[in-house]
């Protein structure tokens, strides 16, 4: 399978372990993969199945996105981490859940994962109904007691906090401070005249157990309370191959766009680029990038590593910053910052991972060349 784009000189490597693993699954129907360093887009690839300009659904990735923006509104003065939920959002306070700090929230503390029966597809799409319905839900978990990935409404819950707070939506805000400003490839409500760009995410052929995990059942070794918190009675490849999801672009998992947009994005907080400066400003970093809390996650049953809305990826990857962030996407993608680096990372992929995790494997070899070759040219 060919490889096209460029890489910048010293990163020769890059585009050699792209290949390789191109090679090693003849079968994908599509990856791109891009890096920036510091502020300098150095790796610009994609594999046959896509183009340079194609888009496509990134699901958790968008957590990034929308929690980009909840920093800058921190850093902003506009929210504060220790206020409680309730007091932006007060029929949050139903059920015990009126003590629950915004960091607590961003931190997946809040045991508002789902409601019962879960939420069809057409309702993960729109953030304000998903937000409506969990407000006077029951928790799954004394809020603020334990921790466990809030998959499927994170965003949506974080996002109603925004709204509550400055009279504009999540998605509107990012646009308007993120997105446009810096030309990004990462939307959130993709415009209708970019459709044509948008390629489809393709399955792999699914296991018997993976059949049964998607229709409901709990995956074998996992609690109930995953399967509750990705929604699993929804098919996650239809959920963002649909148009009213890219439409309205839920700020948990409906974002769209390429590996460039992923990394040029986390290159924006960390960096800047095109005449504007970074986003963040080195305290903000350290506030969003310190984990808050250790033990198992009660949804994925893995060791947490949840700082606030991102994951900390240094420990994801050790080759990483104490202070590196971002997050992966259940089909594979995955985007970072490591300022410890310089780097901005973005993958994105069109073949779902079976059964559902963060990051696709390939993640780890590729990262790994791209920080080794900043290090060496910096």
């Amino acid at each position: 399978m060919s490889v096209n784009g460029t890489v910048a000189e010293g990163f020769e490597g890059v585009r050699e372990e792209f290949e390789a693993f191109l090679v090693e699954e003849p079968a994908e129907p599509g990856a791109q993969l891009a890096a920036y360093l510091d502020g300098r887009l150095v790796v610009d690839l994609w594999s046959e199945g896509v183009e340079r300009e194609s888009l496509t659904g990134v699901y958790s990735v968008t957590k990034g996105a929308a929690h980009l923006l909840v920093a800058l509104l921190v850093q902003d003065g506009v929210l504060e981490l220790d206020r409680t939920v309730a007091s932006y959002w007060p029929e949050f306070a139903a059920e015990g859940k009126d003590r629950l700090t915004l960091r607590e929230l961003l931190a997946h503390r809040a045991g508002a994962i789902s409601v019962e029966g879960g939420f069809s597809a057409e309702e993960l799409a729109d953030d304000r109904l998903v937000a409506e319905r969990l407000a006077p839900h029951k928790p799954y978990w004394e809020p603020g007691t334990a921790h466990g990935y809030h998959a499927t409404v994170i965003g949506a819950l974080t996002g109603e906090v925004v709204l509550r707070a400055t009279g504009r939506t999540l998605q509107e805000l990012y646009e308007e401070r993120i997105r446009a400003p810096y030309g990004l490839d990462l939307y959130l409500g993709l415009p209708e005249e970019l459709e044509p760009r948008f390629v489809s995410l393709q399955e792999a052929a699914p296991t018997p157990e993976q059949l049964a995990a998607f229709a409901g059942q709990p995956l074998p070794g996992k609690d109930d309370l995953f399967a509750t918190s990705f929604n699993l009675r929804t098919d996650l490849v239809d959920f963002v191959n649909r148009r009213e999801t890219r439409a309205k672009g839920s700020a948990s998992a409906g974002g769209v766009g390429s590996a460039r947009g992923v990394a040029g994005m986390y290159a924006a907080a960390i960096s800047g680029f095109g005449g504007h400066g970074p986003l963040l400003k080195p305290e903000t970093v350290a506030e969003f990038t310190t984990r808050q809390y250790r033990g198992t996650d009660l949804v994925t049953g893995e060791v947490d590593n949840f700082a606030l809305g991102f994951e900390t990826s240094g420990l994801r990857y050790p080759f990483l910053g104490a202070d590196a962030f971002g997050h992966p996407g259940v089909a594979g993608g995955q985007g970072f910052a490591d300022p410890a680096s310089g780097v901005a990372y973005g993958y994105t992929r069109r073949r779902f991972t079976f059964p559902p995790s963060g990051g696709a494997p390939e993640n780890d070899r590729l990262a790994a060349a791209v920080v080794a070759a900043a290090r060496t040219v910096r």
